[in-house]
């Protein structure tokens, strides 16, 4: 492609081999969220959303089965270039039609979904599912009612040997996230003893070593219901990870508007050995907007690839948005993702550092404006024809006749 060409010769005079970018970008594997194709819905049964989450929209056409939910994810990584992770929560197992309480759920409801990723390249990641659950209530590990919180700790020992299993069987670690909703919705006084409670039962749950997963740990500012307290802060989070060696996970949606997540990177890999991302685009409070290449995402990836942590960082997307086609979102979040990726790859990053380090800031701030407007729309776009998928906005095609074709019959 011609295009190509010129943005080759461009970057090359900025000592960027777009050859070798091109590469790293191959071996650039998202993790997506299977809980997109049906807004959090699962396969239990288990009546609406509650706990601190909330998903919105009815656009028609959701997964309402397993098999439908399958379908959806490879048509959408069909239209995403490279080769990818499906991220599940511990709701969408097989469970056959009955009722599998999830202090009961095992190894053997997820063997279809084994069975699913060695047949379509797919590594597997596991999530354990705290909401939505009669004993959800607004806390769950942290609970002061020792049954429940027993309920929620074997609830998670078992995801835990579920993602270990799913690790064995593709060859590959599991990455399994623990986010628990525990909150207050008004004023409390017993915060110390809530998260007493929590650390407690995170040292039971993590104490057996599990050689085919790796433990991530996930905090917020509020869940919905929750506003005015929550256990598993990112401070809880943040100094657990670093005294257990644990992996503290990034969710985009889950800060102060005015906090910087991208800054948490190069804060967190000096203490911890590596970081979990969940990516998404929140608007305003916590929210879960279809991820685009926008300046806090583009910063989060630049800060990764500044750090030189590529090969320390796990790479998730997690929205839920209803309001539009399913489908459709997983691919514009997917490959919005890998263009943020690309551009911090791009970056003259070696030019803009040495001036840093000179004191030069007016050739460092003519560098990093530049470099917005640098080809890399090209580069993108020949990544897009090597993998055999649409260039630009002619996967919408696809989509659209998805759509005709399949989700507005359902």
């Amino acid at each position: 492609m011609k295009a190509y060409e010129i943005a080759r010769a461009r970057y090359a005079e900025l000592g960027i081999d777009t050859e070798k970018v091109l590469g790293q970008l191959q071996n650039f594997h998202l993790s997506m969220h299977c809980w997109q194709a049906d807004d959090v819905s699962g396969f239990e049964s288990a009546g609406e959303l509650s706990g601190g989450i909330q998903a919105t929209g009815n656009y028609p056409g959701k997964a309402r089965n397993i098999d439908e939910l399958r379908a959806d994810i490879l048509k959408a990584k069909s239209l995403v270039p490279g080769t990818h992770r499906l991220n599940l929560h511990e709701i969408y197992g097989e469970f056959g039609g009955r009722k599998v309480d999830r202090d009961r759920v095992g190894v053997e409801h997820f063997q279809g979904w084994m069975e699913w990723s060695r047949e379509n390249n797919t590594p597997l990641d596991f999530n354990s599912t705290s909401f939505s659950h009669p004993k959800s209530g607004n806390l769950s590990l942290s609970n002061p009612d020792k049954s429940i919180r027993d309920f929620w700790i074997e609830h998670t020992k078992r995801c835990r040997d579920i993602a270990d299993a799913m690790g064995k069987s593709q060859g590959d670690p599991c990455i399994m996230n623990v986010w628990v909703h525990d909150g207050c919705k008004d004023m409390s006084v017993n915060h110390y003893m809530y998260r007493a409670f929590l650390k407690d039962s995170l040292d039971r749950i993590f104490a057996e070593k599990k050689e085919n997963m790796k433990d991530c740990i996930e905090g917020k500012v509020f869940g919905i219901g929750l506003e005015s307290f929550t256990v598993g802060s990112h401070d809880f989070y943040t100094a657990y990870a670093a005294a257990n060696g644990k992996i503290p996970t990034i969710d985009t949606g889950h800060y102060h508007p005015t906090e910087s997540p991208a800054d948490k990177v190069s804060a967190l890999l000096n203490f911890v050995p590596e970081l979990m991302l969940h990516v998404s685009r929140p608007v305003r409070w916590d929210s879960d907007h279809v991820t685009l290449m926008d300046d806090p995402t583009l910063e989060l990836f630049y800060e990764i690839v500044r750090a030189d942590a590529l090969e320390r960082v796990h790479y998730g997307l997690d929205y839920f948005d209803g309001a539009i086609n399913r489908t459709g979102a997983y691919v514009i979040g997917s490959r919005a993702a890998q263009k943020c990726m690309l551009r911090a790859l791009l970056e003259p990053r070696d030019i803009i550092s040495r001036y840093e380090l000179e004191g030069k800031t007016c050739q460092v701030l003519t560098y990093l404006e530049e470099a917005k407007a640098m080809p890399w729309g090209a580069v993108y776009d020949e990544f897009c024809e090597r993998n055999n998928v649409p260039v630009g906005e002619a996967y919408l095609k696809e989509i659209e006749a998805y759509e005709k074709e399949v989700t507005l019959k359902r």
